[in-house]
């Protein structure tokens, strides 16, 4: 059997796949088993940001596999105690320690476990459209996929995005931590505002309540900063990571401030913090800092972002996004236009019915987003 009946065969069709088997990689372009290459627009859903096969990763994964894999947090470790060093120091200020795990939906576990823990309280506040995991805790935060895993974790509610009114009637002495996206992913690519964290920020801080800040597709330099909430001035309490962190080894993290405190036996992890995925989170950061990348996803997210929105097309309704995370709101529905730009030689994802999303890798080149958006251009035309 091929990868496509292997797959329907023994694995749990939980996704909605796409009839292409990919099976290599390098840089912003990936090839099929049948050798056609396709400028790859989704980067694994954001994750592999210094892009396939960076030669820089695979060095770093190969020399540390040869030195130690696995080492659990009971011991210390030389390459995890480097790592939390350096995530603290690229982190806003205030930030002063760092939990380590697997994934976004255990980042996000983690930080409503120990915004619990450090206020007392149960409740939460986070809003419609976002998307925190889903695994049952996450699940709970986030606004979609709910109703058939109901009853998730009591104290969740949700309020509009951007709206400071709704939220401040939502937010009360029993609020542990505000969650927010700095921009929706999975909810349409929607930025919010300065002004809106800024005083969501000051909300919180008033009434008690921490602010945490999922990160976890906007994290490592994918929006033109290595931290989304730098564009907005605000310091979160916790800010959680994970897709871009390790260049696509899996990780996750949640870096916080000086109101949380974890003591022994709080919240554990056996792979967390293991040191062949912190050997990929070094590797990966160092080259984003010398390369550049933010800088690089500032100037590349104008440029693409300028391109779309000069598209003369009656389908789009808007163009919208943030560095190198981008969203096209269609007036219908965005799956053909997906198929049909993968037929074209580019791939790109949803979010939501009608959003075609793009997350390249954040060393695209120039070239290869005027291919990309020649395509959208032919895909769209009316």
């Amino acid at each position: 059997m091929n990868a496509p009946e292997l797959e329907q065969t023994y694995g749990f069709e939980v996704f909605p796949k796409r009839e292409l088997t990919i099976v290599r990689g390098e840089g912003a372009i990936l090839w099929d088993d049948a050798g056609k290459s396709y400028i790859d627009c989704t980067a694994g859903v954001g994750v592999a940001s210094i892009g396939h096969a960076n030669p820089r990763l695979a060095d770093a994964i190969a020399e540390q596999a040869k030195t130690l894999v696995t080492c659990p947090g009971i011991f210390y470790n030389d390459v995890r105690a480097r790592l939390v060093e350096k995530l603290v120091s690229i982190a806003p200020d205030g930030m002063q320690h760092v939990f380590l795990c697997n994934s976004g939906a255990e980042a996000n576990e983690a930080a409503i476990k120990f915004a619990r823990h450090a206020t007392g309280r149960t409740q939460f506040v986070s809003a419609m459209r976002g998307f925190h995991g889903r695994t049952l805790g996450a699940l709970s935060a986030t606004h979609k996929y709910r109703d058939q895993f109901e009853p998730l974790i009591p104290g969740f509610s949700f309020v509009p995005f951007n709206n400071l009114d709704k939220l401040a009637a939502a937010v009360s002495e029993e609020t542990a931590a505000v969650i927010l996206e700095p921009v929706q992913g999975e909810g349409g690519v929607r930025p919010g505002s300065a002004d809106y964290f800024q005083a969501v920020q000051s909300l919180c801080r008033e009434r008690g309540a921490l602010l945490i800040m999922d990160e976890v597709q906007t994290g490592m330099g994918r929006t033109g900063a290595m931290f989304a909430s730098s564009h907005f001035g605000i310091q979160p309490d916790l800010i959680c990571l994970a897709k871009g962190i390790a260049g696509g080894v899996p990780m996750g993290a949640v870096v916080c401030g000086e109101r949380i405190v974890a003591e022994i036996g709080i919240h554990g992890t056996t792979f967390g913090g293991n040191p062949l995925a912190c050997a990929a989170a070094l590797a990966t950061i160092d080259y984003i800092e010398e390369h550049d990348l933010c800088a690089e996803a500032r100037r590349k997210g104008d440029l693409l972002t300028e391109a779309l929105r000069g598209i003369n097309s009656s389908r789009i309704r808007e163009v919208r996004g943030l560095g190198l995370m981008i969203g096209i709101e269609l007036k219908e529905k965005v799956k053909p236009h997906i198929l049909g730009l993968m037929e074209k030689g580019v791939l790109a994802l949803p979010a939501g019915a009608t959003v075609l999303r793009l997350l390249p890798p954040l060393v695209i080149t120039d070239e290869q987003l005027e291919e990309a958006v020649a395509a959208i251009r032919e895909s769209l035309s009316d």
